[in-house]
């Protein structure tokens, strides 16, 4: 193997002429400059040098072993920098994927403070609900997933391979329409509204509200079914149902002709950031992570 400071050796004496006159180019001693020359021929596997009088000639092998060497080096120098910026977070490139509730709520205010702390760092955000957003981050898809399970769900071991970065607990609320005989009231069994017709939302939380309502000992009516949370919220104020949303959802949403009531037993979900055990050690990552529960601490 050729090494780059064998090359930079090879460099100084093709230019000075001579093992001494590159010793004290380099700063070190000419049996020093001698060393790496042999090293480097035992490596090229041929001459590289030949002595001809007090001056040393680069052989035809050596000299284009010289030609190369400017731009090996000069790339090696290149990614040194590169890698240093990204190691000192002047430079880096995240990939961030996020649940919608999530993406409106946490992500912004994170973002924002990791451009403020290390503006030379970039980050991508796609949106994607899990468990498509964890199979993203096994697969090398993305660097960090933000993402949830339901507390007292099964699978708990599914994210044992991954590094788990807790940010929250996000309570579960009901929506009824504001006129409803429940709208006023503090708080109520999910049992109470067994009657009602559902509008249920993404397919994980759509499983949960069925295996939370069967808790109850019913079977919940769903007449509409949707990933967005704007229109469950459009469909439950024009009366067609209720409906349960995490509180986080609630955030982003100016919701009208709705009133939010506590759920008793309280259902939640757990909001984390995950990602890789190598990447964790990635600088930029690592900031990203931070920047997350800050936001989730607020």
């Amino acid at each position: 193997m050729i090494e780059a400071r064998h090359l930079r050796v090879l460099r100084a004496v093709a230019s000075t002429g001579s093992f001494s006159a590159a010793a004290r180019e380099l700063g070190c001693t000419q049996p020093a400059v001698s060393q790496q020359m042999k090293a480097l021929e035992a490596s090229a596997g041929t001459p590289l040098l030949v002595r001809t009088g007090r001056e040393m000639r680069l052989t035809q092998a050596g000299d284009a072993l010289v030609r190369h060497a400017a731009g090996i080096l000069a790339g090696l120098t290149a990614a040194e920098e590169e890698v240093a910026a990204i190691a000192g977070l002047r430079a880096g490139r995240v990939r961030l994927v996020s649940f919608p509730s999530g993406s409106s709520t946490l992500v912004p205010t994170a973002l924002a403070a990791l451009r403020d702390a290390h503006p030379g760092t970039r980050v991508s955000l796609e949106e994607a609900e899990p468990p498509r957003s964890v199979r993203m981050l096994r697969d090398g898809d993305c660097d960090v997933a933000l993402a949830f399970r339901y507390e007292g769900a099964s699978g708990a071991e599914e994210w044992e391979d991954l590094v788990v970065r807790p940010l929250l607990s996000d309570r579960l609320v009901g929506l009824v329409p504001e006129r409803h005989r429940l709208a006023r009231a503090g708080s109520v069994a999910i049992g109470d509204l067994a009657e009602e017709p559902w509008i249920a939302g993404c397919p994980r939380c759509r499983g949960q509200l069925v295996e939370v309502c069967e808790t109850a000992g019913f079977t919940p009516r769903i007449d509409f079914a949707t990933d967005d949370y704007p229109a469950v919220a459009g469909l439950v104020g024009a009366g067609l149902g209720v409906a349960v949303l995490p509180q986080l959802a609630l955030e982003s949403l100016r919701p009208r002709g709705v009133r939010t009531v506590d759920l008793e037993p309280a259902v939640r979900r757990e909001i984390v950031a995950l990602t890789l055990p190598d990447l964790a050690q990635v600088p930029a990552v690592t900031a990203t992570l931070e920047k997350l529960a800050a936001a989730a601490a607020r």
